[in-house]
């Protein structure tokens, strides 16, 4: 029995972000590959301190879901989420014990050398009529200079279809580092030029930045010297499926001492008991359920009674439904109390889990940890100590700002802040609908800190500025 945990960038701000995860985790799940399939993310929920203690099963084996290697894939995810690990992953990946479950950590699935049949594959969909005699191969990247590991996966797909000698030139050019894309004119010598972006999914950066900085007018664009098709991001092919399985085999013979595989025994409990209150009736933070007919009904509170409502069938369409509020403002914290209504779930027992999961991410398995006495609660100052890159500044927040910003935050959200040394006396399992413990101080929180503080030093160098002056 194994869980496979795709790991995801996401955003606060974005609701677009997470879901190229979503749905490789979809298709992954219906192909019975894994026993369970999980979503974990940076700046979403589940984040990544929260989703290994949603798995299920002791076998985890976690992916990032990236197309390079880099600062995220080196630091952050290994570092949020316990694995003792800090910068390049061997090509075999690591494997760690903890907390009775063998955890493997692999490479992201982007460095996998089938990754060049696919970036051939959206070449050949934007440009039907390749030749070798008059048609060059641009494979965008994004690179950085912040870690030379994130350009190396390029340029080895760059030689790697230079040998298969199907093109006529094949070149990289990055967004972030030398060689920019702005010089593609003046490098490539075929009339025809495909060109593919080495991205894991549409974003911000394929549907605007690199159509506005290389000039694109869409699918085709002519050039007095050439005419450019512009391909779909490779990470989006649907055969990123079969690369992502390929991956976690391999990463599966990994071994550690010990062995995993078996129920994770207190994950077991918590959504025992979980179930055991489902089919007597019961409330957990905004929604009623209650069993009928051998099967759950999922209802938001406010909707009880009512006959008019949108019927979902699925935890997908539950997901899909609490992403956003009634306004269409996206969700960045599940447990805002803006949980959109005039909707009702009719769900199995299995869907009934994964749609409280998608609803609720981790709140049963810190609820039951908090039930038991064993929540683990991270203050703030360790969790400000953590920011790196942009986010570091948060460090810089005194008191006052991160009282303010709880009061502004965490007000609108059932969990209570434990990190910042609020208390609850009873939880949900103890018949508190809203008794939903916060351990750590989410990336919302984090964001809004980031601003607020951000501001404050602004206005502190422009007064300085005014009193020198």
């Amino acid at each position: 029995m194994r869980t496979l945990i795709l790991i995801g960038h996401g955003s606060h701000l974005n609701p677009d972000s997470g879901v190229a995860v979503y749905e490789y985790a979809d298709l992954i799940r219906k192909s019975g590959l894994f026993d369970e399939v999980l979503e974990g993310y940076w700046k979403e929920e589940p984040s990544l301190r929260q989703v290994l203690r949603c798995a299920k099963y002791t076998d985890v084996t976690i992916i990032p879901m990236f197309i390079s290697e880099g600062y995220f894939t080196e630091n952050v995810i290994p570092r949020e989420m316990g694995l003792g690990h800090q910068g390049p992953v061997p090509k075999e990946g690591i494997v760690r014990q903890m907390g009775g479950r063998t955890v493997r950590y692999t490479l992201p699935y982007g460095v996998h050398p089938s990754m060049s049949e696919l970036i051939v594959a959206r070449a050949h969909e934007a440009c039907a009529d390749i030749s070798s005699e008059d048609t060059g191969l641009f494979i965008i990247g994004h690179g950085t200079t912040r870690n030379k590991n994130s350009s190396r996966v390029v340029f080895e797909n760059r030689d790697r279809i230079r040998e298969m000698g199907i093109f006529g030139q094949v070149e990289v050019f990055f967004l972030d580092q030398e060689p920019k894309i702005s010089g593609w004119q003046e490098v490539f010598k075929t009339p025809k030029v495909v060109m593919i972006p080495f991205f894991t999914a549409e974003g911000w950066h394929t549907q605007e930045t690199i159509p506005e900085d290389l000039g694109l007018e869409g699918q085709v664009t002519i050039f007095p010297q050439h005419t450019a098709f512009y391909g779909m991001p490779v990470g989006t092919h649907p055969k990123i499926t079969e690369v992502i399985a390929h991956v976690a085999e391999e990463a599966h013979g990994l071994s550690a001492n010990g062995s995993g595989g078996d129920l994770e025994p207190e994950q077991k409990k918590a959504w025992g008991e979980v179930l055991e209150r489902a089919r007597a009736g019961f409330r957990l933070g905004e929604v009623q359920i209650t069993p009928i007919a051998g099967l759950f009904e999922m209802r938001p509170i406010l909707d009880v009674g009512r006959d008019d409502l949108e019927r979902l069938v699925s935890p997908e369409g539950v997901r899909h439904k609490v992403r956003r509020d009634d306004s269409g403002t996206y969700r960045p914290v599940h447990t805002l109390r803006n949980l959109p209504r005039g909707w009702v779930a009719l769900l199995s027992e299995q869907d009934l889990t994964r749609a409280i999961h998608y609803l609720y991410p981790a709140v049963v398995e810190e609820g039951y940890a908090f039930e038991k006495g064993e929540l683990h609660v991270t203050l703030w100052a360790s969790s400000a100590g953590r920011q790196t890159g942009i986010y570091g500044l948060v460090q810089q927040a005194n008191e006052e700002e991160v009282s303010e910003m709880v009061k502004k935050a965490c007000s609108s959200c059932l969990k209570t802040p434990l990190w910042h040394g609020q208390t609850l006396e009873k939880g949900f399992f103890q018949g508190v609908p809203g008794g939903i413990p916060c351990p750590e101080a989410c990336t919302f929180v984090v964001a809004e800190l980031r601003d607020v503080v951000g501001e404050r030093l602004e206005r502190e160098e422009q007064e300085a500025a005014a009193a020198a002056n």
